[in-house]
C-alpha cells in the first residue's frame, strides 16, 4: 500500500498547481524508492521510459531548440528571406506551404512540418513579412488573421495528406475495424488510393481560400489607410 503514496504526491501536486513535469517526476521517484528500487534502477527506469516513447517525448527536445533559434533571429531571417521574392504574396506563400505540407504527409513525413517546427518559427513570419512588404506595419487584427490562416494551411495539409500514406495509423485502424466487423478483406492500399481525390479537392478548396486572403488583406488595409489619412487631415 505504501507504494501508492506516489499517487498521493500527484494529487497534492496538481491540487496545489505545481509544475506538472516536476510533480510526475517526483511521484515516479517516490514510487520507485518506496517500491524497493535503488536510485540507479529508478534512473534506469526513467531512461527506458524516455527511450521507449521517443515519439511522445520528442517535444521536450523540439521546443527548447526552436526557442533558442528564435532567440538568435530565426523569425527575422525568415522575414528577410520572403522579402526577396516580390511576387510571393501572403496567399500564394500559404498555398505553397499547403501543397508542401500535403505532399509531405502523403509520403509519411508527418513530423517534418508542424505548428512547433515550422508554422510558428517560419511560416507565420514569412506570411506576415509578405504582407508587411506591401502594406507596411500590420494592425493586430490583421496579424491574427494571417496567423490563423497559416495554422489552417498546416492543419488541412496534414489532415487530408496523411490518409494517402497507407502505413498511417488511421488507415490501419479503419481497415482493421472493417475487416474484423464485416468479415471483408480491405487492403490499406485501396483506402489510400481513394483518399487521393479527397486530398486534391481539399487542396483546391483551401488553396482558393488562401489565395482569396490577398484580396481581403488589400481591401481591409487600404480601407484602414484611407480612414487614417482622413482622420489625420481632419485633425490638422
Amino acid at each position: 500500500m505504501i507504494v501508492l503514496l506516489g499517487v498521493l504526491v500527484v494529487v497534492i501536486g496538481f491540487a496545489t498547481k505545481r509544475n506538472p513535469l516536476l510533480v510526475v517526476g517526483v511521484a515516479g521517484i517516490a514510487t520507485g524508492l518506496l517500491g524497493g528500487l535503488s536510485p540507479g534502477k529508478v534512473l534506469a527506469a526513467f531512461g527506458d521510459g524516455f527511450a521507449g516513447s521517443r515519439a511522445v517525448t520528442i517535444f521536450a527536445i523540439t521546443l527548447p531548440v526552436i526557442g533558442l533559434l528564435e532567440r538568435y533571429g530565426l523569425q527575422e531571417q525568415a522575414r528577410n528571406l520572403i522579402a526577396r521574392f516580390a511576387t510571393l504574396t501572403t496567399g500564394r506563400f500559404l498555398a505553397l506551404y499547403l501543397g508542401l505540407r500535403q505532399i509531405g504527409a502523403a509520403v509519411g513525413l508527418t513530423n517534418v512540418f508542424g505548428h512547433a517546427q515550422t508554422v510558428r518559427p517560419l511560416a507565420v513570419p514569412m506570411a506576415e513579412g509578405a504582407a508587411e512588404r506591401k502594406y507596411g506595419e500590420l494592425p493586430d487584427r490583421t496579424r491574427e488573421k494571417v496567423r490563423a490562416f497559416s495554422a489552417s494551411a498546416d492543419n488541412v495539409g496534414l489532415f487530408f495528406g496523411e490518409d494517402v500514406f497507407l502505413a498511417v495509423g488511421s488507415i490501419l485502424l479503419i481497415t482493421g475495424f472493417v475487416n474484423t466487423t464485416y468479415g471483408t478483406h480491405l487492403e490499406p492500399l485501396q483506402l489510400a488510393l481513394w483518399a487521393i481525390p479527397t486530398a486534391l479537392c481539399a487542396f483546391v478548396v483551401h488553396g482558393w481560400r488562401l489565395l482569396r486572403l490577398d484580396r481581403q488583406l488589400e481591401r481591409e488595409l487600404l480601407t484602414a489607410h484611407v480612414h487614417n489619412t482622413a482622420a489625420a487631415e481632419a485633425a490638422q
